[in-house]
């Protein structure tokens, strides 16, 4: 079983991109819950 601290060594980028993406992916799917609810 990999830790999420093996998994964070092994990423080509470094943690705060992986930060800066998954905020990006957030803001985009809430955009699209917004858009679709009206």
């Amino acid at each position: 079983m990999i830790t999420l601290g093996e998994a964070t060594r092994e990423l080509p980028v470094p943690p705060y991109a992986f930060g800066l993406i998954a905020f990006g992916v957030f803001a985009f799917l809430l955009y699209v819950v917004l858009r679709l609810d009206k």
